[in-house]
């Protein structure tokens, strides 16, 4: 009888059937480039949603602008200095939110933080000015339910306001987050939508200053 010695085709088919099955994964690279691209893609989305509900109530003012039951017409209670005064406000920091873009493009913190205060500090002037307004409306007796007009007009201007406010609370979280954990790719996403959304309601304000009030004192 005869043996048979182990040769080096043996080896490596026996190595062969011991080896274990490729493992297939996803790299982290590529599951973020899927994750931010359905995130932008899901705040689009919320974006247009947004744009309807302000049109639908830029609709809904049209039709009552001009039911004022007796009450005041917008000649008599606007005061067009105050509200440029308000637009300058949030046109600068629709430009200031820009610049605070391009640092987080050159990866500069500091910079970014410092533009996104700036952008917040003048959308908080923007909410202090329209506070004051109301307040002077509601004092000469222009409440909501004074009129039709004055019901569509407050739900208009006050539904823009409550978005600037959300946008400053987003505008603090941001900047406590920039201080935590820097220029991450998470965070550069939320400052894009941040971004987004903040010149979303420059677009929609201006819509407001020329067919609410240079309209409406025109008219």
């Amino acid at each position: 009888m005869t043996t048979h010695s182990p040769t080096v085709e043996d080896a490596h088919r026996s190595a062969g059937a011991d080896a274990a099955p490729p493992i297939f994964y996803q790299t982290e690279a590529d599951h973020h480039d899927h994750s931010s691209g359905g995130t932008m893609l899901g705040f689009w989305i919320y974006l247009m949603s947004d744009a309807l509900i302000f049109a639908t109530l830029f609709a809904t003012y049209g039709v009552l602008s001009t039911s004022y039951a007796g009450g005041p017409a917008p000649a008599q209670i606007f005061d067009l200095s105050l509200v440029a005064l308000n637009t300058a406000m949030l046109l600068i920091s629709s430009i200031t939110c820009g610049m605070a873009m391009i640092a987080m493009e050159q990866g500069n913190v500091r910079g970014t933080q410092l533009w996104l205060a700036i952008t917040g500090l003048f959308g908080a002037a923007f909410i202090g000015i329209e506070l004051y307004e109301f307040a002077e409306l509601i004092h000469e007796g222009a409440t909501p339910m004074r009129s039709a007009f004055l019901s569509g007009f407050f739900t208009l201007v006050g539904t823009h306001g409550l978005h600037v406010f959300s946008g400053l609370i987003w505008i603090v979280v941001m900047l406590v987050q920039l201080s935590q954990r820097g220029l991450i790719m998470e965070n550069r996403r939320r400052l894009m939508c941040l971004s987004m959304f903040w010149h979303l309601l420059d677009v929609v304000w201006i819509g407001v200053f020329t067919f609410v009030y240079l309209l409406g004192v025109l008219r």
